[in-house]
């Protein structure tokens, strides 16, 4: 057997050309949601909270500042992330199910 065949046996055998697209399609999903957050999201907050930018908001305890604001925008982004996925998942389980009938 030649390198060659080796190489797409293994590529065939571990589906690693599904799992390289669903990389590319995740590190688009995550730029667009990103977006959503920065463009749509936070500016929405940004009006609701006193003194707008409050993604450089930090919590000052002595010497040590703490940047809150940046954290809180992490969680936001993983939170609506992970919605997004959940989403995904559920409607191809969904889509799945409905094929075994």
């Amino acid at each position: 057997m030649t390198f060659v065949s080796e190489f797409k046996e293994f590529l065939k055998k571990y589906q690693v050309l599904g799992l390289v697209v669903a990389f590319i399609i995740g590190a688009a999903a995550t730029k667009l949601v990103t977006a959503l957050v920065n463009d749509i999201v936070m500016p929405i907050v940004g009006a609701l909270v006193p003194g707008g930018d409050w993604r450089v908001s930090t919590l000052d305890i002595g010497p040590v500042k703490f940047m809150v604001g940046d954290f809180v925008g992490a969680i936001i982004d993983f939170l609506i992330i992970a919605l997004v996925v959940y989403l995904i998942v559920k409607m191809v389980m969904k889509e799945d199910a409905t094929q075994k009938r």
